[in-house]
């Protein structure tokens, strides 16, 4: 797999972000130039590169998700994506001398921002969204970004929008449950990989000690779905599995949330559920393990025999 990751603003391609990425994944080839600091010489200079490389992903985080989206033709994942990022800049005293926050391969420390160069911006931002391909582009948005505020501009061109807990800038925990799940769905597609299907009762995660670190560890292996049993008769709860999902589970759980209090329709390969008798269970045609059971008493029982198993 080859990743093309773009850079922020005032940023460079040897930033931690991309260090970490390599070292998370080390038979992944990324290529993380330097962006020009025109619009006018960026564009061009990654649609060109794009060309000769042919990344399966592009990977942009700020000002980097803004040209990431008019790569087309290629999986992208947008981080925090500046689509206004002229405003942005006025608005976080962006004009005038700034300096690079990371080492630049042609040696320079710092730049100039001018009205000239907002402008510029202002005119590349406004080629986003000319050719839409929405089973490629994902949105990553941090719910604590206070710089940038384009989730409406890209829910109303996308549908795969994403709210992750951070800020802005990424951190190794965004990277880590936010980015890297995104990365191994499309490199599943990608390569054509099926994975186990697991499904996990919601009743085993909510308030349970270990469950999220349990499960993040889990979908990291198998293709897991969150199964929630709303109260047919109140649909204002119906939300609720959904939303707790995002606030706990993450990226991993996006997408993911089944709910239905017949789970014996459920075709897969495990099931882990408080009680295997709720929900038609007896039906399943996979495996049943019983959290809270002797053998399955608490998240790190589960864990140990799912690693026995070697991901089968």
């Amino acid at each position: 797999m080859k990743i093309l990751y773009l850079h922020g603003f005032a940023s460079s391609g040897n930033n931690g972000s991309v260090k970490l990425l390599r070292s998370l994944l080390p038979d992944v080839e990324f290529i993380s130039p330097d962006i020009p600091v025109e619009p006018a010489e960026a564009l061009p200079f990654l649609q060109e590169l794009c060309a000769k490389e042919d990344p399966d992903l592009v990977i942009g985080t700020s000002m980097g998700g803004m040209y990431a989206e008019q790569l087309t033709g290629r999986y992208r994942i947008l981080v925090n994506p500046a689509f206004q990022l002229a405003e942005s800049l006025l608005k976080n005293n962006g004009l005038g001398r700034q300096e690079f926050h990371n080492p630049r391969v042609d040696g320079q420390t710092s730049f100039l921002v001018t009205k000239g160069l907002l402008e510029a911006f202002r005119e590349c931002s406004a080629r986003c969204f000319s050719k839409i391909e929405d089973d490629k582009v994902y949105g990553l948005f941090g719910i604590h970004d206070t710089i940038v505020h384009t989730w409406d501009i890209f829910c109303s061109h996308y549908t795969n929008a994403i709210r992750f807990d951070g800020e802005h800038y990424m951190n190794d925990s965004t990277i880590l449950h936010s980015v890297l799940p995104l990365i191994r769905k499309i490199r599943d597609v990608l390569e054509g990989r099926r994975r186990p299907v697991m499904y996990i009762g919601l009743e085993t995660l909510e308030g349970v000690n270990s469950s999220v670190k349990a499960f993040r560890q889990l979908a990291s292996v198998y293709d897991v779905y969150v199964v929630a049993g709303p109260r047919y008769n109140d649909p204002g709860t119906w939300g609720d599995p959904v939303r707790w999902s995002e606030s706990n589970l993450g990226v991993d759980a996006w997408n993911k949330v089944i709910a239905t209090r017949n789970r014996g329709l459920l075709l897969g390969d495990y099931f882990i559920a408080r009680d295997p008798e709720d929900g038609g269970l007896e039906d399943f045609m996979g495996t049943v393990i019983e959290f809270g059971s002797e053998q399955f008493h608490i998240w790190e029982d589960v864990l140990t025999f799912f690693e026995r198993l070697g991901g089968q």
